[in-house]
């Protein structure tokens, strides 16, 4: 049985706990090396309308919960958060200027790579999740953005991606799928 609305709601306003007790200011300052070994976070900083194989107790996003973050500027300014931290966890960064928002690497990108961008790497799947949970927010752009960061990682890093992983990248962001 998934966690109700409210639940998540609450945690992502900083006004609840995820289902080990943690607050959303707790999961966002995990250290590298806790994000890497926890596999139960992910579900609550990009949560989707489907139950998780790996976590089914994590919270599920119902049409409530997709007008609240369509509405509510401290739940898009907490999603934007959740999607800074795990792109510092990739080695990469978030670039807003009056134009929109862009996804690049940062300075220590190449430290981040042999952690993540190594072939079959579950790390996929969280990029995954992470387009199809912006797209489910309302968050169409910031996954067009990631989206296209990851297509040209795709084209330098083909082997260690593959074929398989991009398209199910490029369909987690319906604006992108071939017609």
């Amino acid at each position: 049985m998934s966690i109700d609305a409210p639940q998540l709601l609450a945690f992502y306003g900083g006004l609840g706990v995820d289902h080990r007790d943690r607050t959303l200011e707790q999961v966002l300052r995990l250290s590298i090396s806790a994000m890497e070994g926890t596999h139960d976070y992910i579900q609550w900083l990009f949560p989707l309308d489907v139950v998780s194989s790996v976590t089914p107790n994590a919270p599920l996003v119902d049409d409530a919960c997709k007008v609240a973050f369509r509405s509510d500027p401290t739940l898009r300014a907490n999603l934007r958060r959740s999607l800074d931290k795990m792109l510092g966890f990739y080695g990469m960064k978030l670039a807003s200027d009056p134009t929109g928002d862009d996804i690049a690497r940062a300075t220590f990108f190449a430290q981040r790579t042999p952690h993540w961008l190594t072939l079959g790497n579950h790390n996929y799947m969280r990029i995954t999740r992470m387009l199809k949970s912006l797209v489910l927010l309302g968050q169409e752009q910031l996954a067009a953005s990631l989206l296209k960061c990851m297509e040209a990682l795709y084209l330098e890093y083909p082997q260690a991606i593959g074929s398989t992983t991009i398209r199910y990248w490029r369909n987690a962001v319906p604006s992108a799928a071939p017609g």
